[in-house]
């Protein structure tokens, strides 16, 4: 399975895992990827605001949690970091990741722990037209990406995010 832009032309290996993530992962708000640092910022939100020691907390048990299953998957990973900010009513936390160690079942676990940390609090689009082969077919997706990423070096900035149902990437 292969993503097309509306013309026809097939859509670049970057471009497309950031719309396969926000397809397969309605958890995630926005994405960035950058091509000098090879890392790709998953962004969060969840409705309510949290004190420092909560965030701290949560952030203590997320890299532990990650960082445990590097060790029993033997990923060394240049880089792991999380910030979050309070907005209004919300808390707004941003987790950066190198795509050359990332892979698609950790992509899982840490979406996995969000939603068991923040139940819900978390804010997903509800999108209840994907199909489990959906699902599946999206999973396939963003590890072939991922993996043919490793080996190219795309070189635009991007962003993706959601807007009424819909994913919209730019260059950033």
């Amino acid at each position: 399975m292969s993503l097309k832009y509306k013309n026809g032309d097939d859509v670049s290996d970057s471009v497309g895992l950031l719309i396969s993530i926000l397809v397969r992962y309605p958890e995630i708000g926005t994405i960035n990827f950058d091509p000098q640092s090879h890392e790709l910022k998953l962004t969060f939100i969840v409705a309510g605001t949290f004190n420092e020691l909560e965030i701290n907390s949560f952030t203590k048990q997320l890299t532990d949690s990650v960082k445990v299953y590097h060790q029993l998957e033997k990923i060394k990973a240049k880089k792991l970091a999380i910030e979050w900010q309070t907005s209004d009513n919300y808390t707004i936390i941003d987790m950066k990741r190198d795509v050359d160690s990332l892979n698609r079942k950790e992509l899982s676990f840490i979406i996995e722990l969000f939603g068991i940390h923040f139940n819900q609090t978390l804010i997903a689009e509800v999108n209840d037209d994907i199909w489990e082969e959906d699902i599946v077919a999206q999973d396939e997706l963003i590890g072939n990406m991922l993996e043919n990423m490793k080996n190219g070096m795309p070189d635009k900035k991007l962003i993706a995010y959601r807007e009424e149902g819909k994913v919209l990437v730019f260059n950033k």
